[in-house]
This record gives structure tokens, C-alpha cells and sequence, in this order.
């Protein structure tokens, strides 16, 4: 069965509020959570932008059953690899062994904040092959000492391992990603329900000699019991969507994304993503993705106001529906 899973969005949310929410989104009955890794939100309406790290910790403490995912950090830019070790053992340490590292390329939005630049997307990919091997090295116990293309170690070993292994996904957007990620990574991540995309992770996975692990998606959707309020919303805080991963990663301030979207109407915005109250239309989308080959899908309920009504008055249902729709 599909594991069904809420999304912590950091842009739209405080800190205390993303670890209200997760502990409310496991008594509702989700499999598992996902939380954003950002420096800041995409557009200035979103308005908020804490420390994902900050927040993993926190939610550990007040769950004890869904699996956490940091959904995705970059290794490279803003982080150097080995204090992504050192994060991700300290959360699995807090979580009891739920927890997986999720890693991507990055978004200029949020990297280019301490001022080395932004490389492009071919270097982006042979820096992330560098980082997960620095850090699956760390996180068997190593020491390690490094001196590589693009970065460098000295020495450095994590202290009080976690008992259990940190699994590590890897967002694969494309062919070429996949080619070179898929022997990195435990688990693909993707946002869209690209079928050839996870058959192109299950066969190379083969190839290798590997188990085909999870394939994790992510869903957007705005519920609401008004669908013209649910629309607005979803035009206000999530218009940038349509721009793809490829456009949406190489902006560099939240006034650029407002620019590139600036010609998106409330009804293109309605198009892609479902909203309003019609659980069905919500099943209907989950239902690409499960049919993409996905294995793991989070739902992201959008807007930050939303999500008390979302996870008192619907999420209980919709999950229900969604399950039901697999039986």
C-alpha cells in the first residue's frame, strides 16, 4: 500500500507552528512528514522561512510514529557535506531511526545567500555526487579525511552514531540525474508524476545490482470548504509552481519569482493544482502519481492559515478516500 505523508512547509509556516502541525498531522493518521529546507520563501507572501534543522528536532521530540524526511536540502552551497552528516545523525538520534536525508541540487533562491555563486546545473550535479559520498562516508563511522574537486575535509568524524542507518533520497528531476544518482541514493525523490522517471530509477537500480527503494512524491493541494477563496489562495501563494524545477532553480530572490509569474492567472493555477472541497479531485491527482510508480506521497496543503482547517475538518477523510481508492 501507499504510504501517505503531510507536508512541513517552512515557507508558509512559523517554527512553532510546523511542530504543532506534526505532531496533529500523526493523530490524524499519516504514514509520514516531509519538511522544506529553505532561506527563504518563494514569494514574500509566503512569509516565513525558519531552520529545517531547528524544526526536525522539534518535531522528533513531539512524534514517535511517522517517518521524517528533510525534503530537500543541498549539501553543497550553503551547507558544507559533512554538517549535513552531522545534522542528519543528530535528528536520526532524536527520531529513534525514523528519519531519511533527502538531497538535491539546490535553488539559487536559498544558496546563494553566503555568497559563493551559482554554479551551473552540470557542476551542481558532480558537487552532490562529491557530498553524498563525504557524507555516506561520515555516516559509517569514518574519519575522513578529503581533498576534492570541490570540497574538502579534514579529519572529521561523527560522534554518537546513530544506532540505526540515516537512509539518504535524492531528488532526480531527469534522465541525466537518474543516470548519475541512482547508485547515491537509497531512495528518488521527485515532484512530478513522471512514470519514465521511476522506471528509469527501477532499471537502473537493477543494473546495479540494488533494491529499488521508495519512490517519494509530493502533491500540492488547496483544500477548502470555499473553492473561489481556495483558488485565490493557492494564485497567491503558489503561482510559481507552473515555472518547473528547471526556470524555478536558477531564480535568486522571491521578487524573481513574482516577476516570472507574474502573468499566471487564478484559473492556470486551478488547472494544476486541486482546490476547494471535492476530496475526489484530490484522489484523482494522488492517483497520477500512484500510477507513476510512487511509493511514498506527501500531500502540501498550501497556505499557512490553512492548515488547522485542513487537519481538523479534512485530512482524517481525504486520507480515508485515499486509501480506499487503493483497495
Amino acid at each position: 500500500m501507499t504510504k501517505y505523508g503531510y507536508t512541513l512547509l517552512s515557507e508558509q509556516n512559523s517554527a512553532k507552528d510546523l511542530v504543532r502541525y506534526a505532531e496533529w498531522a500523526e493523530d490524524v493518521g499519516f504514514d509520514f512528514e516531509v519538511c522544506s529546507d529553505h532561506y527563504s520563501p518563494w514569494l514574500a507572501s509566503q512569509g516565513h522561512a525558519p531552520n529545517a534543522w531547528a524544526v526536525l528536532g522539534g518535531v522528533a521530540a513531539v512524534t514517535d510514529r511517522v517517518d521524517l524526511y528533510s525534503y530537500v536540502t543541498c549539501p553543497t552551497v550553503r551547507y558544507h557535506p559533512a554538517v549535513v552528516a552531522q545534522q542528519a545523525a543528530t535528528v536520526q538520534n532524536l527520531a529513534d531511526g525514523r528519519f531519511t536525508l533527502g538531497l538535491g541540487t539546490g535553488e539559487n533562491l536559498n544558496e546563494h545567500v553566503v555568497g559563493k555563486g551559482w554554479p551551473g546545473y552540470p557542476q551542481r550535479l558532480d558537487m552532490l555526487c562529491e557530498a553524498i559520498k563525504i557524507i555516506r562516508e561520515l555516516l559509517d563511522g569514518e574519519v575522513v579525511t578529503h581533498y576534492g574537486e570541490h570540497f574538502a575535509v579534514d579529519g572529521a568524524k561523527l560522534w554518537g552514531l546513530p544506532d540505526q542507518p540515516v537512509p539518504i533520497g535524492v531528488s532526480m528531476t531527469g534522465p541525466k540525474a537518474v543516470a548519475r544518482l541512482a547508485a547515491f541514493a537509497d531512495h528518488l525523490i521527485n515532484v512530478a508524476p513522471d512514470k519514465s522517471i521511476v522506471d528509469a530509477w527501477r532499471q537502473a537500480r537493477r543494473a546495479a545490482g540494488l533494491d529499488a527503494g521508495r519512490a517519494v512524491a509530493q502533491v500540492p493541494i488547496a483544500w477548502g470548504t470555499d473553492r473561489a477563496e481556495a483558488v485565490a489562495r493557492a494564485h497567491d501563494q503558489f503561482r510559481w509552481f507552473g515555472g518547473g524545477w528547471s526556470v524555478n532553480a536558477e531564480l535568486r530572490t522571491p521578487r524573481a519569482f513574482h516577476d516570472a509569474a507574474a502573468q499566471v492567472r487564478p484559473a492556470d493555477v486551478a488547472d494544476q493544482i486541486a482546490c476547494g472541497p471535492d476530496i475526489d479531485a484530490i484522489v484523482d491527482v494522488v492517483r497520477a502519481h500512484r500510477a507513476a510508480g510512487f511509493t511514498d506521497i506527501a500531500l502540501l496543503q498550501i497556505g499557512g492559515g490553512a492548515q488547522e482547517p485542513f487537519l481538523a475538518d479534512a485530512a482524517h477523510a481525504v486520507l480515508a478516500a485515499l486509501r480506499a481508492d487503493e483497495s
